[in-house]
């Protein structure tokens, strides 16, 4: 089966422009792409570096679930999707409500949420997170959410080394009652494991060479398989270009891909709509 095509916009270069965003998001969908991600980081520091990238102070980066309902509100059936959410710098329970009422809002259309747990030290410390538990916390906060968005008529109630909670309710629930989708962002063997253990879905990031991100690939499904979950209900997603060829994209499905995902073109919007209009062309979006 071909996977499935989605849209990554890069808020921190195309900004928050209403304009730009409705024009690119609403022509995606009439493409047919069938989601929209956004990217997330709380805070930018002098010196702060992804990879090899040095990332300018005064980048720009909207907050993601702001995005994502102004989008909502302006489309109608494009999935809404996270690429990544930093979860160890949010509060599991405000974040649980913030996701539900976007759900609820955009007729649950809340479905990819995908998490990570960050790279960069200075944006934990700004949150007054301990860098070296971000990991655990993220753990957490899942567990934290899901029991959150449970239909239980006890309430949730988790006691943990970060989030405790004793019969706490959060309305609105989730459109769908088995809560959202969480999907599992990152390219380490931590990240695998956390997505076979808890993930509904795992995304890499693209830094990867292919031998690396199969091994890591198995390693989420026989996780998955140990903790008696079935692997092939795992969501596979990857990121792609907008000059993928058909047999490029068929040899993704072949080792499991469910989703592609492909950044935004740049230009002017009308250029943007342009690159998005070819590619849903050759692959047949939308007919």
């Amino acid at each position: 089966m071909i996977p499935t095509f989605a849209l990554s916009y890069s808020t921190p270069f195309f900004g928050a422009d209403p304009d730009r965003l409705v024009t690119v998001a609403r022509h995606a969908e009439q493409c047919g792409f069938d989601a929209l991600y956004v990217p997330e980081h709380v805070a930018i520091y002098p010196g702060a570096q992804l990879g090899s990238w040095d990332i300018p102070p005064t980048l720009p980066f909207p907050d993601p679930l702001d995005i994502l309902t102004f989008v909502a509100a302006n489309t109608e059936r494009l999935l809404l999707g996270t690429g990544v959410l930093l979860l160890p710098y949010h509060h599991p329970v405000t974040l649980a409500k913030r996701l539900a009422t976007i759900d609820v809002l955009s007729r649950g259309r809340m479905r990819l949420l995908t998490i990570g747990v960050g790279a960069l030290r200075g944006e934990a410390a700004a949150v007054g997170v301990d860098y070296s538990t971000r990991g655990r916390r993220a753990d957490e906060a899942i567990e934290v959410l899901r029991r959150l968005w449970a239909q239980d008529e006890s309430g949730a109630t988790f006691h943990g080394e970060f989030f405790d909670l004793e019969n706490v309710f959060s309305y609105p629930k989730p459109v769908a009652r088995a809560g959202l989708p969480i999907h599992i962002g990152g390219s380490s063997a931590a990240a695998a494991r956390r997505a076979g253990l808890r993930g509904d879905g795992w995304m890499p990031g693209g830094s990867l060479r292919d031998d690396e991100r199969e091994a890591l690939w198995q390693l989420v499904r026989t996780t998955a398989e140990r903790a008696d979950r079935d692997p092939d209900g795992i969501a596979y997603t990857r990121m792609g270009h907008l000059e993928m060829s058909t047999e490029q994209v068929e040899r993704l499905a072949q080792h499991g891909v469910t989703r592609v995902v492909i950044g935004a073109p740049t230009g002017e919007p009308e250029e943007q709509c342009a690159q998005l209009t070819a590619f849903a062309k050759r692959f047949g979006l939308g007919d």
